[in-house]
């Protein structure tokens, strides 16, 4: 039998590859793939339900095979209000784009009336901060060593981080280096940030401290949690005992279709998740024809009619040329 010690020593030893998805709360689910999939240039991957809340949508967004790395996820509600920025939460989600596209991006955003912040440096990297019709905090970071996706030498790669503000950094510093095996990068003011693999795609993690912060509180426009890569089922029970190992509260194996799915909570509070890559999204759809329709789980199925009654028929975003 493996010991704790033994567990939190084979940590050390073992990193995940980096962000699976990041999963938001936005309230309408038709302004959310307008922007995503028609500002943004995202695919919608899957059009699926919330499995915890099967009359709400749950929309994947990412490259067009659904990679891990490139998804934003949306369990799109209507009516939950709004979320308020604060500790304890997710506070921005940064895309990859490559190097000398920000301008590009900034007369698209122009265009659409999409609000952004003047470019700003982090680590050496530019940065384009701007919001979702939600209010969600979003970012575009050119970070070196990135190559153009398809649709252009603009287009966004996947991506690149997640900003954690807690009031306390240090067990969270902690539980990314020593459990998820993530590396220390360095620091600029309040800011540390922590690095999976190359460092350059879907593998960062900033975390800023707030002592004084106030609580954030999420509802739409808010982070609801962030994924971690996991290869397969082997590699996740890996993370299962490494986690329980070092103290944080892991719950059962849940079957997402595309991926099964433990969670924890870090100790600043944020909800984090450890998904598979696999099965992926071909599971129920043909690689081209990923999200186009309504796709159920098995067990959910007997409820289609109603279901389909009750969620607002989608349409597609206009042609967008990102």
């Amino acid at each position: 039998m493996t010991r704790p010690g033994q567990e939190a020593a084979a940590s050390a030893r073992t990193a995940t590859a980096g962000l699976h998805h990041v999963t938001a709360l936005a309230d309408d689910p038709q302004a959310c793939i307008d922007f995503y999939v028609g500002v943004l240039g995202l695919h919608l991957v899957k059009r699926t339900v919330n499995f915890d809340d099967p009359g709400t949508y749950h929309l994947y967004c990412g490259d067009a095979a659904g990679s891990p790395g490139t998804l934003m996820t949306f369990f799109a509600a209507p009516a939950v209000g709004h979320g308020r920025r604060g500790t304890g939460l997710v506070s921005a989600v940064a895309f990859a784009v490559p190097p000398g596209s920000l301008g590009y991006w900034m007369d698209r955003f122009a265009a659409f009336g999409v609000e952004f912040e003047p470019l700003a440096q982090r680590f050496g990297d530019e940065v384009l901060a701007f919001t979702d019709p939600d209010g969600l905090s979003l970012e575009l970071i050119t970070a070196g060593g990135e190559t153009a996706a398809e649709g252009g030498n603009q287009a966004i790669v996947g991506l690149h981080s997640v900003t954690m503000s807690v009031r306390d950094a240090t067990p969270t510093a902690q539980m990314l280096t020593a459990a998820l095996g993530l590396r220390s990068f360095g620091a600029e003011a309040r800011r540390q940030r922590f690095v999976a693999g190359c460092g350059t795609f879907a593998a960062v993690v900033d975390l800023v401290a707030d002592p004084i912060g106030v609580p954030g509180v999420i509802a739409a426009g808010s982070v609801q949690h962030v994924a971690f890569r996991a290869a397969d089922d082997d590699e996740q029970e890996r993370w299962r005992r490494i986690l329980d190992a070092a103290g944080l509260r892991v719950s059962p194996v849940r079957d997402r279709s595309y991926f099964h799915s433990i969670y924890f909570r870090e100790p600043g509070g944020i909800l984090c998740e450890i998904a598979t890559d696999t099965p992926g999204f071909a599971v129920d759809e043909k690689p081209e024809g990923l999200g186009r329709t309504l796709q159920l789980p098995a067990w959910l199925e007997p409820m289609r009619d109603r279901l389909e009654q009750r969620l607002r028929p989608l349409l597609p975003p206009a042609p967008t040329g990102a």
